[in-house]
């Protein structure tokens, strides 16, 4: 049996799928106030995809997989940290558990971008945030090229996310949401596909100016709604 299966396995699937459910949205939806926009712009994707973020807390892979419809989210695998999250067999568990989880170097795909390219050969679709690591100030910083060369060499389209508010909810350093459920954003924007003769490097910079444009609408949402 391939040493893949597991994040192609309906029971796998379906075990993610309640834990998923059960557990992390409700923890994730009772501590935080969860608002998501977007969704309509995903209606005609299909196949696999790879969703790119901005990445400012542990509370953006929960947020964007729970955000994500249903229909695209049964078999998404979220890139993690290798030299955390697979360090120790339970937190290997558990993100395998709630997030399909595939090791990432934190310097980029390097020596993993074969697992990567396998991945969505197999119809798997893969959430990435391209910064490498948690932002420690809470700004977007520069996005590595790996998510645009997995989207042009597998040609498949990159859906953006931008998350506001979630370094505010759980800052780094901590391993809990702040009290009083504090507001949290996620944005999807229009699926991406590279444009023909569109570098790797050049592709990967428009996704990070999406990615920003996204983040600057949904500020500006939030504090509009802001009561």
């Amino acid at each position: 049996m391939s040493s893949r299966s597991r994040y192609t396995s309906p029971v796998h699937a379906g075990a993610r799928f309640v834990a998923q459910q059960l557990i992390l949205k409700p923890f994730i939806y009772r501590k935080t106030t969860v608002t998501v926009r977007g969704t309509e712009l995903l209606a005609d994707v299909r196949g696999p995809y790879v969703v790119v973020s901005n990445h400012t807390s542990h509370l953006d892979a929960p947020l964007v997989i729970t955000s994500l419809p249903r229909k695209l989210s049964r078999y998404v695998a979220a890139g993690a940290a290798a030299d955390y999250f697979f360090d120790v067999w339970w937190r290997k568990g558990l993100t395998s558990l709630f997030f399909n989880a595939f090791p990432v170097d934190r310097t980029g795909l390097r020596g993993r971008k074969g697992l990567a390219t396998s991945l969505l050969d197999d119809g798997v679709p893969l959430l990435l945030f391209p910064e490498g690591t948690r932002s420690r100030t809470g700004e977007i910083g520069a996005f590595k090229p790996g998510a645009a060369a997995l989207c042009i060499s597998r040609d498949v389209p990159c859906l953006p996310v931008a998350i506001v508010g979630a370094a505010q909810a759980m800052p780094h350093g901590k391993n809990w949401p702040d009290r009083g459920r504090p507001p949290v954003y996620v944005t999807f924007g229009a699926p991406l596909r590279a444009e023909d003769g569109e570098s790797v490097a050049q592709f990967s910079e428009r996704i990070a100016k999406e990615v920003r444009g996204l983040i600057d609408d949904t500020t500006t949402y939030a504090e509009a709604h802001r009561h």
